[in-house]
């Protein structure tokens, strides 16, 4: 899965720093994103999801979870107004069809089944007659970086706009430090982002952060787990390119520069390195299962 070309390019301007989106996009979806399977597997199990759930992933980022829930039968709609270029990825996984040059309508990865993919707001697939969502996720862990769920307030009350009472809302976010080996390794983004004290900068997952934010959008708890979703890399390189594309090291980039950023994320990889070379780190996530009151 790892590419063969180098896809990180990184340009200057003083000590400012502008990555290559799409690059990294697929670093994402090739390196990085299938990390979460276990959480993904452990929430579907959980939850039943199957040809009775209409799923709506919030920050679906390249559809890796969309495409799982929809070989079990779900209808699925997935949206990420914050990464256009991961979209356009899950666009690739779900809809082939869609593809430039590709003849036949769109359809989904099953019979009867026709992924929806939203730049803008859920409510853009709604329309009269559409039944209300019985599953909302928001996959993308939170809990790891200063201001991480800015924003998923509003996204959130859009998508409970078109939720029945009752239905079931996921989120995701980090375990405990002390079970996380990745924790120390993403250390050094704060170290080199703290020149600039950026907001967007690596901090510790805190216990209650899937909770705060479940009781800002009105939800009211009613579970939650952990699942180990340990980090496996081929090789240091597809690990440093993997750990990239998570966007956590951008504020550290712009602080400093790619070179000094791949350098010490390198050395901090180092302990995490075995003998026949691949890097491997066991995390351990945390998921909060809430609900439409």
């Amino acid at each position: 899965m790892t590419p063969t070309l180098v896809r990180q390019h990184v340009s200057h301007a003083g000590s400012a720093a502008r990555v290559d989106r799409c690059a990294r996009a697929r670093d994402w979806s090739e390196i990085q994103e299938r990390m979460l399977v276990p959480l993904f597997d452990t929430v579907y199990d959980r939850l039943e999801v199957g040809p009775a759930t209409r799923l709506l992933g919030l920050r679906c980022g390249s559809g890796l979870a969309l495409l799982m829930a929809a070989a079990r039968g779900a209808a699925v709609t997935g949206t990420d107004p914050v990464s256009p270029e991961r979209l356009a990825l899950a666009r690739e996984r779900l809809l082939p069809d869609a593809r430039p040059g590709a003849g036949g309508a769109r359809r989904g990865p099953r019979a009867g089944t026709a992924p929806v993919l939203l730049d803008g707001p859920p409510a853009d697939a709604a329309g009269p007659g559409t039944a209300p969502y019985t599953l909302v996720t928001v996959f993308e862990p939170i809990g790891s970086v200063a201001g991480d769920s800015e924003g998923l307030g509003e996204l959130l009350a859009g998508a409970l706009a078109l939720a029945a009472r009752g239905t079931t809302v996921v989120l995701a976010g980090w375990g405990p430090p002390e079970r996380c080996a990745t924790s120390g390794v993403l250390r050094v983004a704060t170290r080199l982002a703290d020149p600039l004290r950026s907001a967007r900068s690596w901090r510790p997952a805190r216990r209650d952060d899937l909770e705060e934010v479940a009781g800002r959008a009105g939800l009211k708890p009613d579970g939650s787990g952990r699942v180990s979703c340990p980090f496996g890399y081929a090789d240091t390189d597809s690990a440093v390119r993997g750990l990239l594309s998570t966007g956590l090291f951008d504020a550290a980039i712009a602080a400093t520069d790619a070179k000094q950023v791949d350098k010490e994320l390198t050395e901090a990889l180092h302990r995490h390195r075995r003998p026949d070379g691949t890097v491997w780190m066991p995390n351990v996530f945390r998921y909060l299962i809430a609900r439409v009151p």
